[in-house]
């Protein structure tokens, strides 16, 4: 139990960077910052952001890529993490999520994070990655990914889905409500919405195959989202998508999903129109 806990405390202190640079890039100075701690395993920066988590995960992203946390490595706890980056521990949660849908960490209940095999390439080949750097065409081929896949998701979802995910989809749809000029909060629900839909189907690979491209989603519904009335127009088409579920008729689920990505088709070229 000592070595265990000695080995852990060495891997904390190898990962502890020159955090000179990233606090160039966050504006502040490792001069000023040392002086405000005293713990020496300090590895990260305190941010301010409405969307914190991201940064988060930016930051640790940054480490794996460089080398500084290698396949092995113990992350923080949750404590530590929200003290060395000054956030609520939310928000940490949020972000260890996060990382772990793109395959960076993994979790292992009663143990801690860590960091997971193959991180720089999983990095460098992220889909959220390629949305972002992948061209104009990148959310045209997210859509007929999608037309691919969510049309029968939403099928076989109208034979299986539960109680329970339907009361997910539906709480999802009153956030969407209630959030129509937010488009942070409105792509979150969003996000959930879908997830819940393939949860539905009762097959655990549908849920890990909308986790691979849920960053590009993310990305392609705030693009959206500034497009005028392409919020109010996708919560038309959920709504009708969680009525054909909770009805359980799989041929209008199929439709329902097919309207709605032929809605997400038109606004994504209209999105990309209006940001030439």
């Amino acid at each position: 139990m000592g070595h265990r806990f000695q080995s852990s405390m060495l891997v904390k202190k190898s990962i502890n960077y020159d955090i000179d640079k990233q606090l160039c890039r966050d504006t502040m100075t490792w001069t000023s910052y040392h002086h405000t701690t005293k713990d020496s395993r300090l590895m990260y920066l305190p941010l301010q952001s409405e969307r914190l988590y991201e940064r988060i995960v930016s930051q640790i992203e940054q480490r794996i890529e460089a080398g500084d946390l290698k396949v092995g490595d113990q992350l923080p706890s949750e404590r530590e993490l929200a003290e060395q980056f000054a956030v609520s521990r939310t928000a940490v949660r949020e972000a260890v999520k996060a990382l772990h849908q793109k395959g960076l960490v993994e979790i292992r209940p009663g143990r801690g994070t860590f960091i997971t095999n193959e991180t720089p390439d999983t990095i460098r080949n992220s889909l959220g990655m390629l949305m972002k750097f992948g061209g104009k065409n990148g959310s045209m081929n997210l859509v007929e990914v999608r037309e691919i896949l969510e049309p029968e998701i939403a099928a076989l979802a109208a034979t299986r889905i539960t109680d329970e995910f339907i009361t997910a989809m539906r709480d999802a749809v009153t956030i969407m409500d209630t959030a129509l000029d937010n488009v942070d909060v409105f792509v979150e629900a969003d996000l959930d919405f879908h997830l819940a839909l393939a949860e539905g189907t009762q097959n655990p690979f549908i849920p890990i195959l909308m986790d691979s491209i849920i960053e590009l989603l993310r990305e392609q519904r705030k693009s959206i989202g500034l497009t005028k009335g392409g919020l109010r127009r996708g919560q038309i088409h959920h709504k009708k998508i969680l009525d054909s579920v909770t009805r359980r008729d799989p041929q209008y689920a199929r439709l329902a999903m097919q309207g709605h990505l032929q809605q997400v088709r038109e606004d994504s070229k209209a999105s990309t129109v209006e940001t030439v």
